[in-house]
């Protein structure tokens, strides 16, 4: 069974890969704009949130393969954001997914440029799914409410404040809650809407994807403790010399693991009612035990 969702997962990376290598063939090139753009967006990586547009599209009855747009959509503000977060002024990462961050590459205005390229063509992208306009419309609302001063901008403001000193638990889930999980509840939430799911079916994928989004950050925050740079891809550690706080810091690792378990069940309860339920529950579980 873990082999033929193995071999699901693999084919909507496909999917998802192929339709990204697309998006800027033909257009113009401006300098080394749309080769830095490229560079992080085609650089692989594990595309959770793609994939869960898909697949929350399928959960909900729809094509996924009409939910492309959206999924790539989504990937394309996750990339933007992870240009911005290496950038010396953020996070000040030179390695992300085992090559040079893209201002190590392009420096740091080009680096900038392609990550506002990459979030303002992700909404293009949704404008051009074969859907209904009132689905495309929803997912604009969706999407720029988790992208935004809503959601994982937010977020990332909070994460730059709480530098240097302690934060509780309550603010790291809001902090994790806005800058992690927003997206990801909009990737999924994004599946239901090209799906055109019901409200109800829409506030349970929600569910799934916030318990999902906060085992996934807290499985982050374990992994930069006990994993190796090979497997990140990036310099373990890197929270730890930032002075910032991780569930780590709060909870510790047993307390860590405790609370991912705790939330990918959750996560199962949410979707358990649907009549195909076992990918996304599979994913859940999987996402729980990853080293990378």
């Amino acid at each position: 069974m873990e082999q033929d969702f193995s071999a699901q997962l693999a084919w909507d990376q496909t999917l998802i890969e192929e339709y990204l290598a697309r998006v800027f063939q033909g257009s113009p090139r401006y300098a080394d704009l749309q080769e830095a753009m490229e560079y992080s967006l085609l650089s692989g990586g594990k595309r959770v949130r793609p994939v869960l547009t898909l697949e929350a599209c399928r959960l909900c009855g729809g094509d996924p393969a009409l939910s492309l747009p959206f999924a790539c959509a989504v990937e394309m503000v996750h990339t933007y954001s992870l240009i911005h977060d290496d950038l010396p002024a953020m996070d000040d990462d030179d390695m992300r997914r085992g090559r040079p961050s893209n201002h190590a590459v392009y420096g740091e205005a080009t680096a900038i440029l392609a990550g506002d390229g990459l979030l303002t063509a992700a909404f293009g992208q949704l404008a051009r799914a074969d859907l209904p306009g009132e689905r495309i419309v929803q997912a604009v609302d969706c999407l720029s409410r988790a992208a935004g001063p809503e959601g994982m901008v937010a977020g990332q403001a909070l994460d730059m404040a709480g530098e240097g000193r302690a934060l509780v638990k309550s603010e790291l889930e809001q902090l994790q809650g806005l800058k992690t999980g927003a997206l990801i509840r909009a990737a999924a939430e994004l599946g239901c809407i090209a799906a055109g799911g019901t409200g109800e079916q829409r506030e349970q994928i929600r569910t799934y994807a916030q318990a999902l989004g906060r085992a996934f950050q807290v499985r982050d925050d374990m992994l930069d403790v006990i994993g190796t740079d090979g497997e990140l891809g990036k310099p373990v550690g890197s929270d730890r010399s930032n002075e910032k706080s991780t569930f780590v810091t709060a909870l510790g690792l047993e307390g860590c693991a405790a609370l991912v378990d705790q939330l990918t069940r959750e996560a199962v309860r949410a979707v358990e009612p649907f009549a195909r339920p076992e990918f996304l529950i599979w994913l859940a579980e999987s996402l729980a035990g990853r080293r990378t």
